[in-house]
């Protein structure tokens, strides 16, 4: 079996991909080449895991000046053409995308060669690419039952999360702790409100440790301020083991992109997410809200962050441990341990390639 994978730009995009192709090539014996962009973090990821990669010239159609829709438009063309050359040297039985650039350029280039497809959506509303290609594609994996709607076929998958995830325990007893991240790089307003926070939240809920991930850029102010309140903190630029943090907190605020909203519900952690709000088509406040509505989350949309009410939510969440153990409870109903399992199966049998069972 041979499989393209297309698309990239952040970790968002790629990570679930790399677990897509390992689960195939582990599974099904499947050759593996992705396709990107220059500017993706795939240039440093997929060479990275031992996978080739081929580019594509295209930039961003949303949210981005009329002069970068204008050169996009151009090179649109040129870009499925070039991925339909790769198309035909590689000979795929089956093209994955997973949202990003080139995801778009490759599928249609799919679809137009009447390649089986496979469209991999992790957020409640598709991502610009994978709401073009949907009424073409075979068959769509999604993360969320209502994101079904979108595409002509769809299986309920979820968004494949490193298995040290789902072997957190739940938490009894200990130190209150509140775990805040905002992205490896860190979310200016997130640190910026905790700041704030601090000396309401220290006053609600005395005894609380806070862990903190802050980023490069604001790391040594929110050292400072930690350290003049007095409070047991852990400030770090970047965590490296991130699932170890998760173990330890009560309590987790942070954004709710589809891969840390796949984080939250594999580890079963309260969350109080903070929504990008520039995010493309809003995504990041769909996720969350999605959280919300099964009991797993509370939104606080960011213009309304202020430090008060932020300290208030954390304290009240903390000394309700009913309350955060019906949290935790939803959010692991909302898991999928077998997610990149499923999605590669499902990639199989789209391909329709005669491979019926995984090898063992």
């Amino acid at each position: 079996m041979r499989a393209i994978l297309a698309g990239g730009g952040t970790g968002g995009h790629v990570i679930p991909a790399l677990a897509i192709a390992n689960e195939l090539q582990k599974s099904y014996g499947a050759e593996i080449l992705f396709i990107g962009t220059a500017r993706g973090i795939e240039n440093r990821l997929v060479p990275a895991a031992g996978y080739p990669l081929k580019l594509v010239r295209v930039g961003a159609l949303k949210n981005v000046s009329l002069l970068t829709r204008a050169r996009t438009a151009f090179d649109l063309p040129r870009a499925v053409w070039d991925a339909g050359r790769m198309l035909n040297e590689f000979a795929p039985d089956v093209v994955i995308g997973v949202g990003g650039y080139a995801s778009g350029p490759a599928m249609l280039a799919a679809v137009v060669k009447h390649i089986p497809t496979l469209a991999f959506e992790p957020n409640v509303v598709p991502g610009f690419a994978n709401r073009v290609v949907a009424r073409f594609v075979s068959d769509a994996a999604v993360h969320f039952e209502e994101t079904a709607k979108y595409f002509r076929h769809a299986e309920v998958t979820g968004v494949p999360v490193r298995r040290a995830f789902f072997e957190i325990p739940p938490k009894c007893g200990g130190t209150p702790t509140l775990l805040v991240f905002g992205g490896s790089q860190g979310a200016h307003a997130i640190n910026e409100a905790m700041k704030r926070c601090l000396p309401e939240l220290l006053r609600q809920a005395p005894g609380i440790h806070i862990i903190h991930q802050t980023g490069e850029r604001d790391y040594n102010d929110a050292l400072v301020a930690y350290r003049r309140m007095g409070e047991s903190a852990e400030v770090f630029k970047f965590i490296e083991d991130m699932p170890a943090a998760f173990a330890r907190a009560d309590l987790v605020v942070c954004r709710s992109g589809a891969s840390t909203v796949a984080e939250i519900t594999a580890a079963g952690k309260p969350a109080i997410f903070v929504p990008f709000p520039y995010a493309a088509d809003d995504h990041q406040r769909v996720n969350a809200e999605a959280l919300e509505r099964a009991g797993a989350a509370v939104v606080v949309e960011e213009p309304k962050l202020e430090g008060v009410w932020l300290a208030e939510t954390i304290a009240a969440l903390l000394g309700d441990s009913a309350r955060l153990r019906r949290m935790s409870e939803a959010a692991r109903e909302l898991a999928h341990p077998n997610a990149a399992r499923d999605i590669a199966a499902l990639a199989v049998k789209v391909a329709g390639v005669g491979i019926n069972q995984p090898r063992i």
